[in-house]
């Protein structure tokens, strides 16, 4: 019954190995199989997503997001804070740990300053934020780092391409804050603290470093691996318990059937055909249907236009509560704190989506 329940509860999983096992009829397993796998992407999700559930867990985010808060003085800086807390955090930690970590957070900080009101549009916003913050970085979210390491990817040519996007995403936040009236409030007061000594949380920040030495290149992705681990069993063995392991396997199903499909050749002909051209607009809509990643996923067997798909499915996480799965953080939090709210917020939350995209696809269309 427990595994039933856990598989209900990750769609996305179960959809990626149904799809594997589909087309492995079509394509019966054998030895290319195992060349399908793109083990140095799984290893780099696995060590970020380590490091980052430990820092989590010591509450560094956490505390570093009451520094800000107590700095305070209306509920304009007060939303502002808890915005663009997601938009930069997500560019280092995730989009996903940046909403997990800072949607309770706002929440909670709201509610003390008696802004429970404002709880749609500020954690609409910050889910915006995250989503399109973690565009910035190739550690910024799976896709990224999946096309940025399948593509091989320079750090020039990535923040090239990113960097016009974020900044309008940026303004559009700005001015979303700037409309809001001003009003004087008691800044919240928190009581957490570092749940790490001095040396645990050296220990993390090192193997972060690593992490990034890694996805530059600058770092044999296994040694970072064994570091990750060997620091983890010595400093914080809980940690490993927390990583997204559905997230790895979900990326392993695709990479089978992405993998089978390539060896039809009528539908990667149907593909490659339907993408020519049109990487950006295809891989929105997919986007819109399948989430970002997976989208990132299938799409990148099929076309070598890399910065149109990093583009497409960064874009693509606006738009419907499932374009980013990370957009379903917010939703159950909401859910949860709000629970007759929750219509009000997918209404809004579709709105200012579509309103973010079609700026985004305008600027899309200007550069192109």
């Amino acid at each position: 019954m427990k595994l039933l329940a856990w598989l209900k509860s990750e769609p996305v999983l179960v959809a990626a190995w149904a799809l594997a096992l589909i087309s492995a009829f079509f394509v019966p397993p054998d030895a290319a199989y195992a060349d399908y796998l793109d083990t140095r992407t799984l290893a780099l999700l696995f060590c970020l997503m380590a490091v980052m559930a430990a820092l989590q867990g010591a509450g560094l985010f956490h505390r570093a997001g009451e520094w800000l808060l107590r700095r305070t003085a209306t509920s304009r800086q007060l939303e502002a804070c808890l915005i663009f807390l997601c938009f930069f955090a997500s560019m280092l930690v995730t989009n996903d740990v940046a909403l997990i970590t800072f949607v309770p957070f706002a929440l909670e900080a709201l509610g003390m300053a008696g802004l429970t009101q404002r709880a749609i549009p500020v954690v609409t916003m910050q889910t915006i934020a995250a989503n399109l913050g973690s565009m910035a970085t190739p550690i910024g979210n799976p896709q990224n780092l999946y096309l940025y390491s399948r593509y091989h990817l320079s750090a020039g040519t990535f923040f090239t391409v990113t960097l016009p996007y974020v900044a309008l995403s940026a303004l559009l936040l700005l001015l979303f804050v700037l409309a809001q009236k001003p009003r004087p409030i008691q800044a919240p007061a928190f009581s957490t603290s570092l749940s790490y000594g001095r040396a645990r949380f050296c220990v993390q920040a090192a193997l972060f470093a690593l992490c990034l030495c890694a996805v530059a290149r600058v770092l044999n992705v296994w040694i970072a691996v064994a570091a990750v681990l060997a620091g983890m069993l010595l400093a914080d063995r809980r940690a490993l318990l927390r990583v997204d392991y559905a997230l790895l396997f979900t990326f392993a199903g695709f990479f089978v059937f992405i993998g089978n499909l390539g060896r039809v050749e009528a539908f990667s002909d149907f593909l490659r055909g339907m993408l020519a051209g049109r990487e950006v607009p295809v891989s929105i809509a997919a986007s819109q249907a399948l989430s970002n990643v997976p989208a990132a996923l299938l799409l990148s067997g099929f076309t070598e236009d890399a910065i149109s798909l990093v583009i497409g499915t960064n874009l693509g996480g606006l738009g419907t509560l499932i374009a980013s799965m990370a957009s379903l953080i917010s939703f159950k939090r909401i859910s949860l704190a709000l629970p007759e709210a929750r219509g009000r917020y997918l209404g809004y939350f579709t709105l200012a989506n579509l309103a973010f995209l079609a700026a985004l696809c305008a600027l899309w269309w200007i550069l192109r």
